[in-house]
């Protein structure tokens, strides 16, 4: 049996060197392990040309399938493996519905981008187009529309371009709570503390003979 096969495995995401990052997948699949390894095209620009290159959308991680209860001896020690992303010591599990949403943005065939993670917006789900049953925010970029997945655990997201008849939303943005206005306690407690604080601080100017600005 190999290992990825075990009942009990689950994903995690390594801490990994960026420029090992795809040896490192390749040695772990050698020694039984399920690994991903989500990587976007982007065009680089020279002065005298251009190119496309494959660059990882999580820069720095790889996601491995494994079970936690066995020997994480093997993992560790593949060459550009730095660590297990987790509590401490502990292992934090990826939900498999994440890596799988990962798979599916990057299996369509859309413009995908790494971005940042964001404050929580529409949530949607795509009914139509390769990324049909794929849950996630709406994001405007200019005159079009990205739906993004993220990976809360690494803190980052994914985008990938989406047409807006594809999208049926399921939440509404998150509004921003309103700031509550001071209460007349408040302003009074507030206004009593200032008065404290410059009287002691010209108590303190007329001891020491130095003189302390007036904070309002």
């Amino acid at each position: 049996m190999q290992i990825n096969e075990h009942e009990q495995s689950l994903w995690y995401a390594l801490k990994v060197v960026t420029r090992l990052a795809r040896n490192a997948s390749i040695m772990l699949t050698e020694k039984g392990y399920e690994t991903f390894l989500p990587s976007y095209s982007s065009t680089r620009q020279w002065s005298d040309r251009s190119k496309r290159i494959e660059l990882p959308l999580f820069p720095g991680y790889l996601f491995c399938r494994f079970d936690v209860m066995e020997r994480l001896l093997p993992i560790l020690t593949t060459p550009g493996v730095l660590s297990i992303l987790g509590a401490g010591r502990t292992p934090i599990a990826i939900p498999n519905s994440e890596v799988e949403a990962i798979k599916t943005v990057v299996r369509s065939g859309r413009d995908v981008q790494p971005c940042p993670e964001f404050p929580a917006g529409s949530i949607v789900l795509i009914e139509k187009g390769p990324l049909a049953g794929l849950k996630g925010v709406a994001l405007e970029v200019g005159n079009g529309c990205r739906i993004v997945v993220s990976v809360p655990l690494l803190q980052r997201s994914v985008s990938a371009e989406i047409d807006r008849s594809w999208a049926r939303p399921l939440s509404a943005p998150l509004a921003r709570p309103e700031e509550k206005p001071a209460s007349r306690l408040e302003k009074t407690s507030a206004g009593i503390a200032s008065c404290c604080v410059n009287s002691e601080r010209q108590r303190v100017s007329l001891l020491t003979g130095r003189t302390h600005p007036t904070y309002r």
